[in-house]
């Protein structure tokens, strides 16, 4: 019942009361009956609803949006369709895996009417079916797919879902336009076996880093012994630079061995000399 039909049969049946008050019966109950009739035969459907109605047993229409009128006792309205779109939770537990790993999967479909005659028709009762065939579907997808990739890959197990429901539900009028997996819940053991296994290969990746650099550093180093074999000079100024680097830090006392003087010239000690004295601390006046 809506409110337009309510309105308009309480409309005329108050004319009708008025009008066999002041004495015309007659006109009276005819506004009675056609109360009555606007009361049983006005429908009104919303800009989302769709009324399938049989006439004598037979499909006479699908009607809607909008007012429009059924012939009563003879039309019958079977099902209100909601075109608009719905969600539906389902979920599978302790469903096998392709590798035999016990999960429970949760997931939510979203769907449509696209055609209220079969789905009114076609189907007792299309809602319960859509939930029917989602977990069909869902524990078919998990026992063909192995755990890591229905753990790493959700968006193709959801597309793979999608149209594997969204074919079964089309001949009913029904239109899948989405498949999402909310949650794979793995037992606790596995979870604590898989987290070992991702903590060993974290330090299997480390220590191979760490050994590349070793061996990069290694090789650098020997190219550097070349150089100074070669390059006698390069050795001394190598040296020199040491010096100077560790004479920044305040107060330091550099102790240089005799053969190290001794192979330096005299321009080298007294380079070295010099930078000494600019790191030495002023004397306060």
């Amino acid at each position: 019942m809506n409110s337009i039909t309510l309105f308009v049969s309480v409309v005329l049946a108050g004319i009708g009361l008025a009008l066999t008050a002041l004495g015309q019966h007659n006109i009276g109950l005819f506004f009675f009956g056609l109360a009555g009739l606007v009361f049983l035969s006005l429908k009104m459907a919303n800009t989302w609803e769709k009324f399938v109605v049989l006439r004598a047993g037979k499909l006479h229409g699908v009607k809607g949006p909008g007012l429009f009128f059924i012939i009563p006792f003879i039309d019958d309205i079977v099902a209100i369709i909601d075109e608009r779109i719905q969600t539906t939770a389902f979920n599978a537990e302790q469903a096998l895996t392709k590798d035999t790993v016990p999960v429970n999967v949760d997931a939510i479909i979203f769907w449509h009417v696209h055609d209220a005659e079969h789905a009114a028709l076609a189907i007792t009762d299309y809602q319960q079916a859509i939930d029917r065939v989602a977990q069909t579907s869902l524990r078919e997808m998990i026992g063909s797919s192995m755990l890591s990739a229905l753990l790493s890959d959700r968006k193709t197990a959801d597309q793979h879902l999608c149209e594997t429901i969204g074919q079964k539900t089309q001949e009913w009028g029904i239109t899948v336009s989405a498949v999402e997996i909310r949650d794979v819940a793995i037992p606790e053991a596995l979870q604590d076996a898989m987290s070992r296994q991702a903590q060993a290969e974290r330090e299997k990746q480390a220590r191979i880093i760490l050994g590349t650099s070793e061996a990069e550093i290694a090789a650098k180093f020997v190219e550097a012994a070349k150089i100074y074999a070669e390059q006698p000079g390069a050795m001394q100024l190598r040296a020199m630079n040491i010096i100077y680097e560790t004479t920044k830090e305040r107060g330091a006392t550099i102790l240089i061995p005799s053969a190290m003087v001794d192979s330096m010239n005299p321009t080298d000690v007294a380079a070295v000399a010099v930078g000494l004295a600019r790191q030495a601390p002023t004397p306060e006046k």
